[in-house]
């Protein structure tokens, strides 16, 4: 499954996501195509942009999430909703690569 055959149970719902050393807002469009980011906390702290995502389900409420910024930067979160933890897997623009483990929760 992906965001062009249907909607994921994420979409319409914002999602704050909180690692050591960055929290951002993530905001999934009601459309499962479309999600708004904002970077709150961190390094790149003030960091936005909207972005078309691609998502498939890895089991029960845990999902793979993909998109890439407008800065060419390349984003993977491992989310499971039901348990509330996030894993991020990112490439900044600058091409430092990180691994993040937090805190996932509706917002």
């Amino acid at each position: 499954m992906n965001a062009s055959t249907q909607r994921p149970p994420f979409a319409g719902k914002t999602f704050e996501v909180r690692y050591d050393g960055l929290t951002a807002l993530n905001a999934y469009d009601e459309d499962g195509l479309h999600m708004r980011y904002e970077i709150t906390e961190g390094p790149y702290a003030g960091a936005k942009g909207e972005v078309v995502y691609t998502w498939q389900p890895i089991a029960g409420d845990t999902y793979a999430i993909s998109w890439q910024e407008a800065d060419r930067a390349t984003v993977v979160h491992i989310d499971d909703f039901a348990g509330g933890t996030s894993r991020s897997f990112f490439t900044a623009a600058s091409l430092d690569f990180y691994r993040l483990d937090g805190s996932l929760r509706a917002v």
